[in-house]
């Protein structure tokens, strides 16, 4: 069930949401479950049939979407996914006035490109970055973090939070959620590595790869408390031991080194790490804080 092209053309809405992929479908749901008026536009309309149904207007093209709301969320694969509707017809007129927040996934030159392509058409831009599934959304803990101007922020914060409420504005400079992006995402590939490696110790001496996996989930909090700590740490430059010296984890992460050496598995991840302490241990760091062995990756 479809509007009619009269009454989308008439129609002014909070907000538009382009892009129904899970996410933006994920998006649109709890903008209208929180009582906003919402206008759609998908490469596929047919998409949008649940969400007309409950009060959503669907656009004919991506230029009379962005009219018809102040600020437009873009949820789509890639920035070239986003460049190529950005260039349709009518949309560098549509834009001037309006926010675009993009909520897709790029590095911080294709953020930079988006936002200059936005204040050149008159428009405000933030970049913005997704930390959670389709499902996740609309939590208090979900986390989304956007940069750009703190103008634009004002003016998009309500809307969101509906979405996501951990939200983060890490500042002006708009490539920061990008670097941020990749920088969490190398906290989570880093981690899921050290978790395959202790998956693959697990399997191959007939420990239960399942309670594994539980334990693991028990003791992620206190972990991840731990690394906030580090954190601080880093950011403060106070590398005085406080809650786990350097030392302690050279001969740890040499025993897991040399236990899987013994039961035959890869040993890149250890052996990575291991060459890593050996440094900061020529450097006399041992007595420093663990964190200390960011300096090893220092330039």
């Amino acid at each position: 069930m479809w509007q009619t092209l009269e009454k989308r053309l008439n129609t002014t809405t909070d907000v538009t949401v382009i892009g129904l992929g899970p996410m933006g479908l994920a998006l649109a749901d709890l903008l209208l479950k929180a009582g906003r008026t919402v206008t759609l536009w998908n490469r596929s309309p047919g998409k949008a049939d649940a969400l007309v149904a409950r009060g959503a207007v669907l656009a004919a093209s991506p230029a009379e979407a962005i009219a018809a709301s102040g600020t437009t969320l873009v949820c789509v694969l890639d920035y070239a996914a986003a460049e190529t509707i950005l260039a349709q017809d009518g949309v560098a007129d549509a834009v001037r006035g309006r926010l675009v927040v993009n909520l897709g996934t790029g590095s911080p030159e294709d953020a930079r490109r988006a936002e200059a392509w936005a204040h050149a058409h008159g428009a405000r831009y933030l970049d913005g970055a997704i930390q959670a599934a389709p499902s996740q959304m609309g939590r208090p803990d979900t986390p989304l973090f956007v940069s750009g101007e703190t103008a634009a922020f004002t003016q998009a914060e309500p809307l969101l939070r509906i979405v996501a409420g951990h939200l983060l504005h890490l500042g002006d400079a708009v490539d920061a959620a990008a670097f941020m992006d990749l920088a969490t995402l190398s906290y989570v590939y880093g981690a899921y590595a050290g978790f395959l490696h202790g998956a693959h110790i697990a399997e191959v001496t007939g420990i239960d790869v399942a309670t594994y996996g539980r334990l693991v989930h028990a003791i992620a909090p206190s972990f991840g408390a731990f690394f906030e700590h580090q954190g601080g740490v880093v950011a403060g430059g106070d590398f005085r031991a406080t809650e786990s010296p350097l030392r302690i984890s050279v001969p740890a992460v040499r025993r897991i080194l040399d236990t899987s050496r013994g039961l035959g598995i890869n040993t890149e991840l250890p052996g990575l790490v291991d060459g890593w302490l050996a440094k900061a241990s020529a450097r006399g760091l041992e007595g420093e804080e663990l964190a200390a062995l960011i300096k090893v990756l220092r330039r």
